[in-house]
């Protein structure tokens, strides 16, 4: 059995270990939910801060040049390149990864509808994160097509002829469950479909290769394992075999080829600069920048290849560790076990009072989430979801994270009253 002092060692011994001085954490902290926001940069809170009282405040308007506004989405979307398997010029950081997945899923079913008319099927995953759902159903609505929900392993069978885009995320949100892009993307284009990627759970938490995949369309987060903050700007990619086809539905000036010679026609830029919309936040591409930068500090140290190796060892011990010390209490596990079918996250699973378990441990500076069961096959199986980012996550962490689980569980400390109130936020 793993003990604290174990872990010490692996602590010890820990190539990434230095990394963890690059964020903020509050002391006496264990911060177990990267996977929903990630932790704030050290370098943040005074680069925003130049930003708001020297380059906004003393440069104003003469920043768009001076201060490297205007190129700002391209500047981040090429250090984003580097982390999911693109080249430089492929990847722009804007909007929201919704407004992004509207965007390219446009374009998709745009380019599938001159292609390949009579296929008037998307096909995803029934446990999609929901906006991605909302956004695929809104648009099969306008298009006169159907939306098919399928099971995982039901994908396979789901590529007929009938199917014009196949949307995934490639990590899913409640599981943690991970899908073989390049296997996935190759089938789905031997049966003639396009496929479109949501990298909100992977980009910085996995290795991603796009190109590589031959993947057509991709969207991702910023504010989760790429540390950019509440609400950061999200990312866009898209195959450059299509990038000039379409005319990406919101076509502000951002997109326009010439957005200062203000003419009233749209002249889309080449490539995905088109995928801009309206003038951008710099502020939180600001702080966007600093979260990158904590995430391309690791290429001296291995890169996306070390962190997935640290990822997975500290994801496998949690495993281990929950199933020997609190056995009895009726934890499952959603998250797969096969390293190869894993992101960076473990999800637990309790019938009953899985919130309050979550609200007991945040309560004692353990913090994870919760997410709602689903109910199918009348189970209802409600998710406490533990995000492990190799940054900043160590091996004594998970330890004294699982003993605080024990002592939660052993003492029926979640029944308290107060652990038993839902927040807006869960």
């Amino acid at each position: 059995m793993t003990t604290l002092q174990d872990c010490h060692v692996l602590d010890k011994q820990d190539p990434l270990r230095e990394l963890r001085y690059q964020f903020t954490l509050p002391e006496g902290v264990i911060y177990l939910d990267g996977n929903s926001l990630g932790a704030l940069p050290n370098t943040a809170a005074a680069r925003v801060a130049q930003a708001v009282t020297q380059e906004w405040g003393q440069g104003l308007i003469r920043s768009w040049n001076e201060a490297g506004w205007f190129d700002l989405p391209q500047r981040l979307g090429d250090k984003i390149a580097q982390l999911i398997g693109a080249n430089p010029g492929e990847v722009v950081a804007t909007d929201s990864t919704s407004i992004n997945l509207y965007k390219v899923l446009n374009a998709a079913l745009h380019i599938a509808a001159v292609d390949a008319p009579r296929r008037k099927v998307l096909v995803s995953e029934r446990s999609n994160f929901p906006t991605d759902l909302y956004i695929a159903e809104g648009l099969c609505r306008e298009r006169g097509m159907r939306l098919l929900l399928v099971e995982p392993e039901e994908i396979a069978a789901a590529l007929t002829a009938e199917v014009a885009v196949l949307m995934l995320t490639h990590v899913n949100y409640r599981t943690g469950a991970m899908h073989d892009m390049q296997a996935v993307t190759r089938a789905a284009h031997a049966a003639g479909i396009l496929t479109v990627w949501d990298l909100a759970h992977s980009a910085g938490a996995v290795p991603v290769d796009l190109n590589g995949a031959q993947a057509d369309f991709s969207v991702g987060c910023g504010y989760k394992y790429l540390n950019g903050g509440p609400g950061a700007p999200a990312f866009v990619w898209v195959n450059p075999k299509h990038a000039d086809r379409f005319w990406q539905p919101l076509s502000g000036w951002w997109g326009h080829a010439a957005p200062f010679e203000f003419t009233p026609d749209y002249r889309p830029a080449p490539g995905i600069t088109r995928y801009l919309c309206g003038t951008q936040p710099i502020l939180s591409l600001t702080a966007l920048e600093c979260g990158l930068d904590t995430v391309l500090a690791a290429q001296a140290l291995g890169g996306m290849q070390a962190l997935r190796r640290k990822s997975l060892a500290l994801t496998d011990l949690f495993i281990t560790l929950v199933e020997e010390r609190c056995a009895g209490h009726g934890l499952g596990l959603a998250t797969p076990r096969e390293h190869a079918q894993r992101g960076s996250q473990v999800c637990l699973t309790k019938t009953e009072g899985a919130y309050a378990i979550v609200l007991a441990l945040i309560a004692r500076g353990v913090i994870g989430d919760f997410r709602a069961g689903d109910g199918d096959a009348g189970k209802h199986l409600d998710i406490l979801r533990f995000g492990f980012t190799p940054l900043y996550i160590g091996f004594e962490d998970v330890w004294n994270a699982v003993e605080h689980l024990k002592q939660v569980l052993d003492s029926g400390e979640w029944q308290r009253p107060e652990f038993n109130q839902k927040n807006a936020v869960t």
